[in-house]
């Protein structure tokens, strides 16, 4: 019975023993598009890093985000200085109180959005817009996976991004992108939410009285 088994007991070792292949750039990059694009909103809390590429400066702000589909987003900055950014599908609203001014622009087409997380509102697209790598990065957060995407063309705003991710839910945990000057701006999430049912009233921007409102055309 015993030199039966033996085989049997060196077959099963060497299946337990052999390596897992890793799933391709091109294969997780269609997963997670995949997934939002079955998510219809998604709202989180936010800690936003920005480091300059020129004078180094670094700063931290948090706040709050809403996002639904489609093309409809809130970030609200609570910390250290108030803003708020409204986009409600036609228009941009960028509202600092301090500076008592809203800034009103068009919410630009699908060609010509530069947005990083635009494939969120439903108007991007991961596998399409972007060329896709597994970049090499240092101390990656556990059970995460993290993709580094270039847009095909080229973007004012940005040069590249980053996204990590869970490796079982496939939710976002942080977004970083970087420009030509060297700067980086990271978004880390956290109290994720997503198809909970966020009202339009949400995306609706009120402008405040007393205050100065330039309307920027394309």
């Amino acid at each position: 019975m015993r030199a039966r088994l033996l085989p049997l007991l060196l077959a099963a070792t060497s299946v337990a023993a052999a390596p897992q292949v890793a799933p391709s750039a091109a294969d997780l990059a269609a997963a997670l598009q995949a997934k939002y694009a079955a998510v219809t909103d998604f709202s989180a809390d936010f800690v936003h890093k920005y480091r300059g590429g020129v004078l180094k400066k670094e700063a931290v702000e948090r706040g709050t985000v809403l996002i639904k589909k489609p093309g409809r987003m809130r970030w609200t900055y609570l910390s250290p200085e108030r803003k708020v950014f409204v986009a409600d599908g036609r228009r941009i609203y960028a509202y600092i109180p301090e500076d008592r001014q809203v800034i009103i622009s068009e919410v630009p087409s699908a060609d010509e959005a530069t947005t990083p997380a635009l494939f969120l509102t439903g108007k991007g697209h991961l596998t399409r817009d972007f060329a896709v790598a597994i970049p090499d990065v240092a101390d990656a957060t556990p059970n995460t996976y993290t993709l580094k995407f270039t847009p095909r063309r080229r973007e004012a705003e940005y040069d590249w991004m980053l996204l990590v991710f869970d490796r079982t839910t496939l939710q976002i945990r942080t977004l970083v992108t970087g420009d030509a000057q060297g700067g980086q701006s990271t978004f880390i999430f956290s109290g994720i939410r997503q198809n909970a049912g966020i009202p339009d009233s949400q995306f609706q921007f009120v402008v405040p009285r007393g205050v100065d409102v330039v309307t920027r055309t394309p």
